[in-house]
């Protein structure tokens, strides 16, 4: 215990001209890339890399929900399920759910039941399924944001995607995006997530202490970071559902060769009754 308090102290996350261990600023995100569209059998789905979090999301329904008890003959029920693989992390995770993913399938089912038009849909089930194959802090942003598209590709109606992000503290200075280390040795991590279109938060927690204008500078880089990360949503999904010209000529069989008609033949009434 002492020895990990010792590490610390010693290790420092910002040095001296203001950058973080992995060369970006205060207020840079991570690379991210975001593909709709990547499972045939889901009936919507998607797969981002954020940094080192690689994660996949898929989107069944609305269908019929099951067991019956649970169907709401009012409204549909919006379930997510969260996992991390046993080989998303560098100590080998135990298989199958955990007190944490129990808790971020429930924040992520929440978040989505406020934007789902649920109404629709009476008697039925919309469901979410988020795997985290490699992990790198921020997990649960990049599920919540490759899982918006997912529905979107779905074709469930949304009031609008649902993009999120993080903010904390490290070496006493607000960081945007922390990634794994700063996320294990810093002061504070914040991830939230927000509606663009209306501003509302469908999301907020926080793991450590800010003070009320740390707090505020962290929600103002995270919602400048969201409406980046929401540009980057909308193109996954116009570049899953853009349609050219060229790619419809692709695509479509050729064209038969034209069948020239085949001569008459001349008939033996054509010569009278002698013939030729």
């Amino acid at each position: 215990m002492e020895d990990i308090e010792h590490i610390e102290k010693e290790m420092k996350l910002i040095n001296s001209d203001g950058r973080r261990l992995d060369g970006r600023s205060f207020d840079e995100l991570r690379p991210i890339r975001i593909e709709a569209g990547v499972l045939r059998r889901a009936d919507g789905s998607a797969y981002i890399e954020w940094g080192g979090n690689k994660v996949l999301a898929a989107v069944y329904g609305p269908r019929e929900a099951h067991p019956r008890h649970l169907q709401d003959p009012a409204r549909a029920l919006v379930q997510c399920r969260y996992n991390m693989a046993p080989f998303s992390v560098s100590d080998r995770k135990r298989p199958g759910p955990d007190r944490r993913s129990v808790e971020i399938s429930k924040v992520i089912s929440e978040a989505f039941s406020s934007v789902v038009f649920k109404e629709q849909f009476p008697r039925t089930s919309v469901d979410i399924f988020i795997e985290v194959l490699q992990a790198d802090a921020g997990t649960r942003c990049a599920g919540l944001t490759a899982a918006s598209v997912a529905l979107a590709d779905a074709g469930v109606p949304m009031r609008d995607l649902v993009t999120s992000c993080a903010s904390g503290k490290i070496d006493d200075v607000v960081c945007l995006d922390l990634n794994k280390d700063e996320d294990n040795f810093g002061d504070a991590d914040c991830p939230m997530a927000i509606v663009p279109r209306t501003g509302d938060v469908v999301l907020l927690q926080m793991d450590g202490h800010l003070t009320y204008d740390e707090f505020q500078k962290a929600m103002g880089l995270s919602i400048d970071a969201t409406k980046r990360i929401y540009e980057m949503q909308r193109d996954a999904l116009r570049r899953r559902y853009s349609v050219t010209l060229e790619d419809i000529l692709k695509e479509a069989p050729p064209a038969a060769a034209p069948v020239e008609p085949e001569p008459e033949q001349p008939r033996e009434d054509d010569f009278g009754p002698e013939g030729i």
